[in-house]
């Protein structure tokens, strides 16, 4: 899709409908998805920045008109982009969990960067959670002979991409041990011979 397509109201719609909802045990793809959805349509800008400040007269250095007018375009920048993020995230969290993440504080509504922060904050112990179960599945996976071995090789492959999307870093090197102990015995002749290459 083009950029100029992209702003479009089917364009938006199109993006917001893939954005996977957040059900409380997929955080950590939502929140990949939501970045990557605003960074396309060049919404993101007020999870990267905060509120910009009004300019202020200092020492003999009032502020000038063309300050304020270079404030003013950032502001609107800022806001719309505020604005559209919330509304977007929002939309896209299930309605059964909206409701138990906090919003404002003080009544003062969050912005788009806090309000991240605080879905974040509402699924950091499921994250956990999460991490271990995909740690054990990855420790633990077998190849039993259903599927090709290329798919098995794939699946291992994918676990350990979303834990480094959980900041759980895996060697590549690791990453081959895993594959090669989640082998049957059949696969012996294959691992000896990988073993015995001298390059990594």
């Amino acid at each position: 899709m083009e950029p100029t397509e992209t702003m479009t109201p089917s364009g938006i719609a199109e993006r917001i409908k893939g954005i996977t909802q957040l059900t409380g045990t997929n955080f950590h793809e939502w929140r990949e998805e939501i970045r990557l959805v605003l960074g396309v349509m060049d919404l993101d800008h007020a999870l990267r920045e905060d509120a910009p400040t009004a300019p202020v007269a200092g020492d003999n250095a009032p502020v000038t008109a063309e300050a304020t007018r270079q404030y003013e375009m950032e502001k609107q920048r800022w806001e719309r982009s505020n604005r559209l993020s919330l509304m977007i995230m929002q939309n896209s969290i299930s309605i059964g969990i909206r409701g138990a993440i906090l919003d404002s504080k003080d009544d003062v509504p969050f912005n788009a960067k806090q309000y991240l922060a605080s879905v974040e904050e509402q699924f950091k112990s499921s994250s956990k959670a999460q991490t271990s179960a995909l740690i054990m599945r990855m420790a633990t996976v077998k190849y039993n002979g259903a599927g090709s071995v290329r798919a098995h090789i794939m699946m291992i492959v994918d676990i350990a991409a979303k834990l480094k999307g959980m900041e759980i870093e895996i060697s590549e090197g690791y990453l081959v041990h895993f594959i090669m102990t989640s082998l049957p015995p059949q696969y012996n002749a294959f691992k000896i011979n990988y073993n015995s290459f001298k390059e990594k």
